[in-house]
């Protein structure tokens, strides 16, 4: 599988970069930065791929794109893919709802896999603590989030996409809007990426955590939805992880 990385100097990225040039089956293509990066024009890891800007990629073959950049940044890339149908797995995070907007019109063009956490087994955490929220939709829900200290002091992708899917759960079992899920933010050192649930019922409480411990969680899981849409063969179209795991 030949791949192409978008944002291919960030910390995934990185990662991106060695786990594919570790693996026999998998061909780095193309390693993609800002044109200003101080990276461009250099190899990558010593060997015949030179880190270049996205623009000058265009013409390369490749199989799949995996794009771990800037909202900006990622935008601009299906811009410039225009109506081709690579299928591209997107782990930016920081979309507006306008940006969003923009994805699904993309999507229209080339099978798109979009998801704010790819770290394996995340996507069976977020069902659970849906599920949860459905069985006790009158529980109060605390959302909290703990990343390395120079991540911005908002919330995450994955805090968001958390908040959304468990009011959604609460409202619609309820049959009228729940409270929004408060969200609690914090900033430790190296720390990799922690996101915790937890639940108030009164007297009793509910606490669901997923911790990942290396930023390869992230770069694996994003590989293997790459693996899973250039399988499949999938037409365009917006796709999440949970079609991955429902096949």
């Amino acid at each position: 599988m030949r791949i192409a990385i978008l944002g291919a100097s960030g910390r995934v990225g990185t990662r991106l970069i060695e786990l594919t040039l570790a693996n026999p089956g998998l061909e780095l293509v193309a390693a993609l930065v800002s044109p200003q990066s101080r990276l461009v024009g250099t190899p990558v890891a010593g060997g015949s791929v030179e880190y270049r800007p996205a623009e000058r990629w265009i013409k390369t073959r490749s199989d799949v794109m995996i794009d771990f950049s800037t909202p900006a940044a990622s935008l601009a890339m299906q811009d410039l893919l225009g109506t081709k149908s690579i299928p591209v797995v997107i782990g930016t995070t920081g979309f507006t709802s306008e940006d969003d907007g923009q994805l699904t019109a993309f999507a229209t063009s080339r099978p798109l896999m979009i998801s704010a956490n790819f770290a394996h087994g995340f996507e069976a955490f977020r069902r659970s603590v849906i599920d949860f929220a459905r069985r006790m939709p009158d529980a109060t829900v605390t959302i909290s989030e703990t990343y390395h200290a120079r991540k911005k002091a908002e919330p995450s992708g994955t805090s968001r996409l958390l908040a959304r899917d468990l009011f959604e759960a609460q409202s619609l079992t309820m049959g009228f809007p729940a409270p929004e899920p408060v969200i609690l933010i914090d900033r430790i050192g190296e720390t990799v990426g922690i996101n915790e649930v937890r639940f108030t019922m009164g007297s009793a409480r509910t606490f669901f955590s997923y911790r990942v411990e290396t930023l390869a969680a992230y770069a694996e899981g994003a590989l293997a939805a790459a693996q899973w849409l250039v399988s499949r063969q999938h037409p365009a179209g917006r796709y999440s992880l949970a079609n991955s795991l429902a096949d």
